[in-house]
């Protein structure tokens, strides 16, 4: 196969993480203030405003698909932080600290697509980039209904699976549109 799956994701991610660390640059890690149902809305916000865009072709405030789809990529990776950090964990951290956390968030989650990978092949080639967003948006109904459940599953995965999914599927659309 001529496509480097595995270049083409670690591309991605440093275009997102990048911008991750010069926000974090700016504001610091102000996102520790929030609850998990919040960055869940955030999440839906901007995956929402991605399927507007597909449906309308045209965006009104500047801001295009892909510079959305690396927010959701940053958001995941800021719900995956907030589900195992605790409220003694510090609300300020380190730049250094923060880059070390998302880096093993990221490469957990890229572990987990070249899992998925291996038994789904690569589909998501194949794959419309609105179905993409269909998926995110699926997987943010989700992730709202058991946090309605207060965490209780009977027999899906958590949360944590969910926005690694929705994190992967925002790295394929990203590589679909050519980010690099």
């Amino acid at each position: 196969m001529a496509l480097n799956t595995s270049q083409e994701y670690d591309n991605v991610i440093a275009v997102c993480k990048s911008l991750f660390l010069k926000k974090t640059k700016d504001y610091g890690t102000a996102w520790r203030i929030l609850r998990s149902s919040s960055i869940t809305d955030q999440i839906f916000i901007k995956a929402q405003r991605i399927r507007t865009l597909e449906e309308k072709k045209v965006s009104k405030v500047g801001e295009d698909i892909t510079s959305e789809y690396i927010g959701i990529v940053n958001y995941c990776v800021i719900a995956i932080l907030q589900l195992e950090l605790s409220a003694e964990d510090p609300n300020e951290m380190e730049v250094e600290v923060v880059e070390s956390l998302f880096d093993k968030r990221v490469n957990e989650t890229k572990e987990l697509m070249f899992a998925k990978n291996h038994d789904y092949g690569e589909a998501w080639r194949d794959m419309r980039i609105s179905s993409l967003t269909d998926l995110i948006l699926m997987k943010i109904l989700r992730v709202k209904q058991i946090e309605d459940n207060l965490g209780q599953t009977l027999a899906s995965e958590g949360v944590k699976a969910n926005y690694q999914d929705m994190l992967n599927y925002s790295v394929f659309a990203l590589i679909k549109l050519g980010v690099k």
